[in-house]
């Protein structure tokens, strides 16, 4: 069984940087693509990135590209958010994904989750 734990999330001021960690625990790593996805209050659950299994692979949401950047350790069974230039509209839970199949942006095609990490940016 596919086990998820994010960790990294707080509280910061605009502009700063804050850095997510995913470990999966369960089965292999590496034969598990990785993706964020973040929720705020009363909204549905959007796509932040994801990343295939080798690394080789990103892409992002428009909202957070060329602030985001998303990478993997193999080795070390962890996926990372790299968060930069934060702004109060990135306030969320975010949520760590993983599957071993095809996956698109929509978080419905997902199979494993994490519990969540929240991440507030004050202004």
């Amino acid at each position: 069984q596919v086990q998820l734990k994010e960790s990294g999330g707080g509280l910061v001021q605009a502009g700063d940087s804050l850095r997510l960690s995913c470990a999966l625990s369960g089965r292999t790593f590496s034969n598990y693509n990785m993706g964020w996805f973040r929720q705020a209050p009363g909204k549905e659950r959007d796509f932040v990135s994801r990343i295939n299994r080798s690394g080789s692979s990103t892409s992002y949401a428009d909202s957070v590209k060329g602030r985001f950047t998303i990478s993997r350790d193999n080795a070390k069974n962890t996926a990372f958010l790299q968060m930069n230039s934060l702004k109060p509209e990135d306030t969320a839970v975010y949520y760590c994904a993983a599957d071993n199949n095809l996956v698109s942006t929509d978080y419905r095609s997902w199979n494993y989750w994490g519990q969540g990490t929240q991440v507030t940016v004050s202004s």
